[in-house]
């Protein structure tokens, strides 16, 4: 496949609502390139890239925030009666700009459970978890915007600062096994260069509105830890089987284990041409490691 990047530089501006892990790591890859980017906050802070929007308050940016703007990435979850915050508060607004594109991050976590079983974009969303099933709500009050939007599935988020170790280091790891659990997951690099290279590759390849962004090699999560353990030269803890552990763990951490799939990348890697910079758990963990 012939790339043929271009579009992205100064005279692009981006506005990255939701400024988290991976909204913050976007942020700064994108200026790498030329690009303005700013991120907004609930409140003030000494940043000068960065605006404040807290939907719960009805603190809305200030119109010259807007001036300029050609791309917005949406890094916000759903509201506690699962709407949208951004279109809640912005919608409106949004649609008196010419913008060219909108991102939304969302979650693979609206394919619900597959036992283990692959899914693609090409499957109908089955959510299971109450969270999921507001998240395929936000995605359908996007989609029906208006708006020129593509929405991103992601799995579990890893980087450096945000991984395994940290659960280690701060003995907060829980070691626990569940016969044929997989895990898909993401290194953040990966979010933030896929979404990139297909911006600048946006005249050249056919349009998805809704691509998983995931790496390779779904696995257990043992395998992670042990990986983990394993580079720290530090010894496994024996790991407690899930039907012991479960009774012990809070509601969130249950529903992560109540949820088994394979997510696939083959629309993004193989028929968009995206080259994953971690293609599987152990390059991305060598990263963070390195990083930490």
């Amino acid at each position: 496949m012939t790339i043929h990047a271009n579009s992205l530089g100064n005279t692009n501006k981006f506005l990255i609502l939701g400024c988290g892990f991976s909204g913050s790591f976007f942020a700064k890859t994108i200026r790498q390139l030329g690009c303005t980017a700013l991120t907004s906050s609930r409140s003030k802070n000494k940043d000068p890239d960065s605006f404040v929007f807290n939907s719960e308050n009805g603190i809305i940016p200030n119109e010259e925030i807007f001036d300029g703007v050609t791309h917005i990435l949406s890094c916000i979850p759903p509201d506690k009666n699962g709407n949208d915050p951004v279109l809640k508060c912005l919608k409106n607004k949004l649609k008196t700009i010419s913008l060219e594109w909108v991102g939304y991050l969302s979650t693979t976590g609206v394919y619900g459970n597959t036992k283990g079983d692959w899914v693609s974009e090409a499957d109908q969303p089955n959510p299971f978890q109450k969270r999921s099933h507001k998240r395929l709500r936000c995605e359908k009050e996007w989609i029906e915007s208006g708006l020129p939007i593509q929405i991103f599935r992601l799995p579990g988020i890893y980087g450096p600062g945000r991984s395994t170790f940290e659960a280690i280091r701060n003995k907060k790891i829980r070691v626990i096994s569940k016969k044929n659990q997989v895990f898909s997951r993401i290194h953040v690099a990966d979010i933030a260069n896929a979404i990139i290279y297909l911006l600048q590759n946006k005249n050249y390849l056919k349009f998805h509105q809704i691509i998983n962004i995931a790496d390779d090699e779904p696995c257990s999560q043992i395998e992670v830890i042990q990986y983990c353990y394993d580079l720290l030269g530090y010894k496994m803890p024996i790991p407690i089987p899930f039907d012991d552990a479960k009774k012990e763990l809070s509601p969130i951490a249950q529903s992560f284990w109540m949820e088994n799939r394979r997510v696939s990348n083959k629309l993004l890697c193989e028929t968009l041409g995206y080259k994953l910079i971690y293609k599987n758990y152990k390059v991305g963990l060598k990263n963070c490691f390195l990083n930490n």
